[in-house]
C-alpha cells in the first residue's frame, strides 16, 4: 500500500512568510486533496496540516466511514539549545492527544515523551531544514536518538538534501522506518512523492509496517520548481480568497486593504522565484556544511556512526 505522509490543507492556516498579510500555507480544501491523491494512486490518505487536524476532521465529518484514511499532523515545537523549530509527522492522531500536545510543544523532547506514551507512530521531518548552526551539530544530531523514524524523502528538498539523510539515517540505525512524502502545498504535487508498506492490506497494516520499518520511501525529489509552484499557487489562492473564492480570512477595510497590497506587489512577483533559488541555494550550503562536519568529526555524538559510510 502506498500513501503520501506529508500533506497540507487548507487548515494550515498560518503561513511563515509576511504574516500581517494573515495568508494561509495552503488553500487546498480537505476533500480535493484527499480525491487528488485517491487518483494519484495513493491507497491511503493523511492529512499533516501544521499543528491542527481540523482537516482531518472535516473530511471525516464529510465521509464519517472512509476505511483508507489516517488522521495526521505535523506537529511543531521547539529544540530548546538554540530554539531550532523541529517537526514531527504524527499519524493516528487523536482529538485528545493534539490537545495534549499543545502545551509541550516549547520543548522537543516533552513531545517526544508524550508521543511515545500515547504509543503512535512519529517521524522527525526534514531534518536540516531549519538547522542553521544554532546549537553544536552533535547536540543537535542527538535528536535522532529520541525519534523511531526519519523522513528521509520529502518533496521540498533537494535530491542531495534527501539521499544525505537517508544514508546517514540507515547507519545510525540500520533498520529504521524512512518515510516519504510531498509536502505539498497545493494540490499540482500532492501524491508525487510517498511511502510504501508491501504486504499491507488497510490502514492498521500500513502502520503495523511502518513500526516494523518495512516501508520505503518513492517518487520525486524537491527543487526550485516544485518550491516556487507551491509558492505562486498559494499566492493565486491567497488573491481569490481576498475576492471571496475559497476560504475567507479578511473582512471589510482589512481585505481591502490586503488586496491594494496584493495589486500594488504585482510588479514584484518575481521576488518569490526569487526566494525559491536562494533558498535552494541555502539548503545545499547547509547540507555540504553539516557534510564536512561530520568528515572532521566523525563520530559527532552519534555511538556507531563513520562518515565514510554515509557519505
Amino acid at each position: 500500500m502506498r500513501a503520501d505522509l506529508h500533506v497540507h490543507t487548507w487548515a494550515s492556516t498560518q503561513s511563515g512568510a509576511m504574516k500581517f498579510l494573515r495568508s494561509r500555507d495552503c488553500y487546498s480544501s480537505p476533500l480535493d486533496v484527499y480525491r487528488t491523491a485517491r487518483a494519484r494512486g495513493m491507497d491511503l490518505v493523511t492529512f499533516t496540516d501544521h499543528d491542527s487536524i481540523d482537516g482531518c476532521l472535516e473530511l471525516l465529518d464529510r465521509q464519517p466511514d472512509t476505511a483508507d484514511f489516517i488522521c495526521g499532523e505535523e506537529v511543531s515545537c521547539r529544540f530548546p539549545d538554540g530554539d531550532i523549530e523541529v517537526h514531527f509527522g504524527v499519524y493516528g492522531m487523536t482529538e485528545a492527544l493534539h490537545r495534549e500536545l499543545q502545551p509541550l510543544r516549547g520543548n522537543v523532547f516533552e513531545v517526544v515523551a508524550r508521543l511515545r506514551e500515547a504509543d503512535v507512530f512519529f517521524a522527525l521531518n526534514h531534518l536540516l531544514h531549519f538547522y542553521r548552526r544554532q546549537a553544536p551539530l552533535e547536540a543537535y544530531l542527538r535528536l535522532l536518538l529520541e525519534v523511531p523514524a526519519l523522513e528521509v524523502r520529502n518533496g521540498a528538498m533537494l535530491a542531495s538534501h534527501n539521499a544525505f539523510i537517508e544514508r546517514y539515517a540507515r547507519t545510525v540505525q540500520p533498520g529504521w522506518a524512512g518515510i516519504g512524502g510531498s509536502d505539498a502545498h497545493t494540490l499540482r504535487r500532492v501524491g508525487t512523492t510517498w511511502t510504501e508498506v508491501p504486504g499491507a492490506a488497510d490502514a492498521a497494516g500500513f502502520l503495523a509496517g511502518l513500526r516494523a520499518g518495512t516501508c520505503a520511501p518513492g517518487g520525486v525529489n524537491g527543487s526550485v520548481l516544485a518550491i516556487a509552484g507551491d509558492v505562486y499557487g498559494v499566492v493565486a489562492r491567497y488573491i481569490a480568497s481576498l475576492t471571496g473564492i475559497g476560504p475567507s480570512d479578511h473582512e471589510g477595510f482589512d481585505r481591502l486593504a490586503c488586496l491594494a497590497f496584493s495589486a500594488g506587489s504585482l510588479p514584484f512577483q518575481f521576488t518569490p522565484a526569487l526566494v525559491a533559488v536562494v533558498g535552494k541555494i541555502k539548503e545545499r550550503l547547509t547540507v555540504a556544511a553539516v557534510r564536512d562536519q561530520l568528515a572532521q568529526r566523525p563520530s559527532c555524538g552519534i555511538t556507531g556512526f563513520r562518515v565514510e559510510q554515509a557519505d
